[in-house]
């Protein structure tokens, strides 16, 4: 976590009983524009492929995990508390879970569409093949809050 994430972090929790851990990272693909639909509250869920994990050997998010989000130059925008964790296959999210990430006219097919492009992009530069059955990480959360 960069100096201000920390900073923002420590300040926002003066005087309160601080959780133990949190992290700071951006969205893929867009992060300013991913991060400002959290801003104005219409992106609530997000995914990532479960695979990225395992090769990045990164633990997997939990309920009550709080993260900083960034914008593409790694400046804090605003706390998350995750509220929601699913492991699924990408053709079983449902529609309601493509509508909350927030993203383009919020349809399913938009969603569709982006994420096989952006997943296929992403898997390629690490030697796998993209399938519309890749384990995807679901994750819905809550702002807390906007610096």
């Amino acid at each position: 976590m960069n100096v201000q994430a920390q900073n923002y972090w420590t300040s926002f929790w003066e005087g309160k009983e601080m959780p133990e851990s949190v992290s700071a990272w951006q969205f893929g693909g867009s992060p300013d524009e991913l991060v400002q639909l959290v801003v104005d509250g219409v992106k609530s869920a997000t995914c990532s492929g479960h695979i990225f994990y395992e090769i990045e050997n990164e633990a997997l998010p939990k309920v009550d995990d709080y993260s900083i989000v960034l914008n593409s130059k790694d400046e804090p925008i605003c706390i998350i508390r995750t509220s929601e964790v699913s492991i699924m296959p990408m053709n079983e999210v449902s529609v309601d879970f493509a509508y909350a990430e927030g993203e383009g006219d919020r349809s399913y097919k938009y969603w569709r569409d982006v994420h096989i492009e952006f997943f296929t992009k992403e898997l390629k530069e690490v030697g796998i093949t993209f399938s519309e059955d890749m384990l995807l990480v679901c994750e819905r959360f809550e702002l807390i809050d906007v610096k």
